[in-house]
């Protein structure tokens, strides 16, 4: 067979419905749902979008009941549940809610047990499992909870070992792994994974440096990849941008490392096996507009087609091998919206 290469062909522009910044994506049925955010003005707003990319336009939809930035969201079947961030008053909300995507309807949830932002969630069996967070006093908590959906209730299970939001949680069979992320201004390198079997926590080796605004992945494989960001000075040393790439295999406890180019808080996803990295801030003085593949097993990168918007604090979510960036800032809340399409290419 011939070798086939990676191409990222242009960027297609789709209509932008408002400008954004820390609102959440979600897919259902291959259909893209932004949820909450924080508006031109800076102000967390209560709407609701979808995306229909075979039409290429956006619907809105009946508004959240609590407006919000910042929510942690989750798919459960054809429901998504929309949990915590940050309200109008710039505090940690508790209030839970649902939306029924096929009868178009809001329902108010059973709350958190306490107002939480920050939180990571993801999905087993049905059931929403919520990771962390930062409490109405603005301090980290180790807090693991279920949401059953059908009986409305949120079950405490075994806290972390760790305090923090703002983690990376990944679920791989019945372990859910918990990476990084921050107590106030203090980074985490604690790298912590549950076992729901034995309902036991165990850690596992940490993070190489403290970084914020960097871009983590989970791979089909089982690895996490965590790709540069800022990295935290110490007493008399200031930030600084950092180009590594460190891959940690969960399979065999192994920690491998790739570099590429300085930049933090861009978009970040993996689509087809590479790992691609958008926009985001670098050295330069402006923000950057850049894209870039990086093949794991080839520890090889390559350069795709730029955005037509640079940004950075962007959202991006991958729907059906399509990896769409939404919002973001260049200064000031972003209404850039982008799909980049790739494809694999035969080399003749």
């Amino acid at each position: 067979p011939r070798p086939m290469s990676f191409t990222g062909r242009a960027w297609h522009v789709f209509p932008a419905p408002a400008a954004r910044v820390y609102h959440s994506l979600a897919d259902v049925g291959g259909q893209l749902y932004m949820v909450g955010g924080c508006d031109a003005s800076g102000r967390p707003t209560s709407a609701l979008e979808l995306y229909c990319p075979e039409v290429d336009r956006w619907l809105s939809l009946p508004p959240m009941p609590t407006p919000r930035a910042g929510a942690a969201v989750a798919v459960l079947g054809k429901q998504l549940l929309v949990v915590g961030g940050m309200g109008k008053d710039q505090r940690p909300l508790k209030a839970v809610e649902v939306y029924n995507t096929e009868e178009g309807k809001w329902r108010k949830r059973c709350s958190l047990r306490e107002a939480s932002m920050g939180l990571s969630v993801t999905v087993k069996d049905g059931r929403a499992l919520a990771v962390g967070g930062m409490g109405a006093d603005l301090l980290p908590r180790s807090v693991l909870q279920q949401y059953d959906l059908r009986k409305d209730v949120w079950a405490l299970l075994p806290p972390m070992p760790t305090l923090r939001y703002d983690t990376s949680v990944c679920l791989l069979d019945s372990k859910i792994y918990v990476a990084g992320g921050r107590q106030c201004k203090r980074l985490v390198k604690a790298f912590e994974v549950f076992d729901m079997e034995s309902r036991t926590w165990s850690s596992l080796p940490s993070l190489p440096c403290k970084r914020s605004y960097s871009g983590v992945l989970w791979d089909s494989a089982g690895r996490l990849c965590w790709l540069g960001g800022l990295r935290q000075g110490g007493i008399h040393q200031s930030s600084k941008f950092t180009k590594n790439v460190n891959i940690f295999d969960t399979n065999q406890g192994k920690l491998a490392r790739q570099v590429r180019k300085y930049r933090a808080d861009f978009a970040a996803a993996i689509v087809r096996d590479r790992m691609i990295v958008a926009g985001g801030l670098g050295h330069q003085p402006s923000v950057l507009d850049t894209v870039e593949a990086f093949h794991p097993e080839k520890r090889k990168w390559e350069r795709l087609s730029p955005m037509s918007t640079p940004r950075c604090s962007a959202s991006s979510i991958v729907i059906r091998d399509r990896l769409l960036v939404v919002g973001g800032v260049n200064q000031v809340p972003s209404s850039a919206h982008e799909i980049l399409y790739v494809k694999e290419e035969e080399i003749l």
